[in-house]
């Protein structure tokens, strides 16, 4: 296809929004008149719209759009505005035409309705089908029966400030393989499907393809394409990742037990990301990009904080109170927790006793910015990851009063997501920081975040609490029946608004370190711990 072409497809695509700055507005004209041409017309009306006048009204707008007459189907709804300008990109931009509209039967003023239709662009055509649903209201100042403009009308998938547009692909089209050279699709992994479109948009045009055509949403947030049709393949790219095809496809299954789950397993040997999947209503990918609070699986970064800084040891005390008291607020432990002044901080950790970790941020020489620089240099958290795509790379900001406290519990200001408490479990029982990637470095020479790391002894003490967590702990039940080396830590995080708490779980069999969160379960080992525990079953 020649050059000129493209730039032109892309020229047009700034005239084809949805909605704008007049969306969800009643059209000034059609206040002028009943039908909208600024003429007298008939005595309003009031109430709910008649059946007659929801039938008559739909197959105007029907006829009027099947003809391309923009214009008019966009003055039978009330935004005539934001109607016309979705109506007339709907064939000048998005090329689709032949339309013929099959209204269903309607339920109270919604009306179903099939469309089909050819996009033909460039020589190339196909046919595209669908069903939506309009519903028709009352003008609020004519009376008239209008179409309640939304997006939707036009296309199902369509929101605000949303575009369709056919062309050449902004991106060519890539073969996303595993680490074993299979090619990874959205239709054996599902949940990798906003991962493999991140992928297309940042690498298409490295991986060596050359672009199709198609018919895509565009969104005004800069995310991915939605590809809707397409037209004329490309020859698609290769693309090597880190995945593990086995890992992947546990992840894919384990996270289906829980509605609103996310899960990443990374290699601790290396930093590479073996496994990503998401079970969510939407297409956020909160496995790398959630902003979380992660509860106690944060008692990890603060044990180390602990050690570093020389106020306890593994063996050392960590007496666990019934309560503790923090600058005027008190904190308690899970209902049931036997109190243990004699406890070791192996012994707190492994319960995950919560009043033990906050008698002792007070200790010297622990300051406000203690555990924000144990998570930074020892751990990377916040040091800007560079994983491929998109991802949040965790944030435990410096707070005195009440929030130091419980931030030292993965609560107050704390905010992470599963790849980065995949990777603090990767750290703690290698003692180094890998920063985790999808996409090697070389392909792009994308610098990697560093930290320093933790020194030996402190690793080795994180790894044995992990074990005697995933032994003994709570971690027990999640765990059981997993051979080799293996270690865990629980986590339950309460937030507002919702009547159970955040479920976390992070642990690690031989090389292979995972963590999950689900906002349904809200112990960490009754729900995010199975999903963690299937796919370190995938780990050799």
């Amino acid at each position: 296809m020649a050059k000129g072409v493209k730039v032109a497809v892309v020229s047009t695509v700034f005239a084809v929004m949805v909605g704008g700055a007049g969306y969800g507005a009643y059209n000034f004209v059609s206040a002028l008149s009943e039908d909208g041409s600024g003429g007298v017309g008939d005595a309003k009306r009031s109430g709910p719209p008649t059946s007659d006048e929801i039938k008559e009204t739909s197959k105007g707008f029907f006829a009027a759009w099947e003809k391309g007459d923009a214009a008019s189907a966009a003055a039978l709804t009330n935004n005539n505005t934001a109607a016309e300008v979705l109506l007339t990109a709907y064939g000048a931009d998005a090329h689709i035409g032949d339309v013929r509209i099959t209204p269903g039967r309607a339920t109270g003023a919604t009306v179903p309705y099939g469309v089909k239709a050819t996009v033909s662009y460039d020589g190339k055509s196909k046919p595209l089908s669908y069903r939506s649903k309009l519903t028709v209201v009352r003008g609020v100042t004519t009376g008239k029966a209008l179409v309640d403009w939304q997006p939707s009308v036009v296309y199902p998938k369509l929101q605000r400030d949303d575009r369709l547009v056919t062309g050449e692909s902004a991106n060519p089209s890539i073969e996303a393989v595993d680490r074993g050279g299979k090619v990874l699709t959205k239709e054996k992994y599902p949940s990798l499907g906003p991962v493999l479109d991140a992928l297309r948009e940042k690498y298409g045009d490295k991986a060596g393809g050359t672009p199709g055509i198609e018919l895509v949403i565009k969104h005004p947030d800069q995310s991915p394409d939605t590809s809707l049709l397409t037209l004329a393949e490309g020859r698609a790219g290769r693309l090597q990742t880190t995945i593990s095809g086995s890992a992947q496809a546990a992840a894919e299954k384990a996270v289906k037990l829980y509605s609103q789950s996310s899960v990443v397993a990374v290699k601790p040997s290396t930093g590479e990301v073996l496994a990503v999947a998401n079970n969510r209503t939407d297409a956020f990918n909160a496995a790398f990009e959630g902003t979380k609070a992660p509860g106690s699986t944060m008692k990890i970064i603060t044990a180390a904080m602990l050690i570093d800084n020389g106020v306890t040891s593994m063996n050392g005390p960590a007496p666990c109170p019934p309560e503790a008291v923090w600058q005027g607020q008190t904190f308690k432990n899970l209902t049931g927790m036997e109190p243990n002044e004699g406890a070791s901080l192996a012994n707190s950790f492994m319960r995950s006793c919560n009043t033990a970790f906050i008698k002792l941020i007070d200790e010297k020489p622990l300051t406000d910015e203690s555990l924000t620089l144990e998570a930074q240099n020892r751990f990377g958290i916040g040091e800007d990851w560079k994983t491929g795509i998109v991802s949040f790379d965790g944030k435990v900001p410096a707070v005195s009063g009440p929030d130091r406290a419980a931030n030292a519990i993965g609560q107050g200001q704390v905010q992470m997501n599963p790849l980065n408490m995949a990777s603090v479990t990767a750290t703690a029982i290698t003692g180094a920081f890998r920063q985790p990637y999808v996409v090697s470095p070389k392909l792009d020479d994308r610098e990697l975040a560093t930290a320093k790391g933790l020194p030996y002894t402190t690793a080795s003490q994180l790894k044995q609490m992990m074990k005697l967590t995933a032994t003994q702990g709570t971690a027990v039940k999640a765990m059981a029946g997993l051979g080799g080396d293996i270690g865990a830590k629980t986590g339950s995080a309460e937030v507002d608004g919702q009547e159970v708490s955040n479920s976390w779980f992070t642990g690690f069999r031989n090389d292979m370190a995972a963590a999950a969160m689900t906002e349904e379960g809200g112990h960490g080992g009754d729900a995010a711990g199975p999903i963690v525990a299937a796919v370190l079953r995938a780990a050799g």
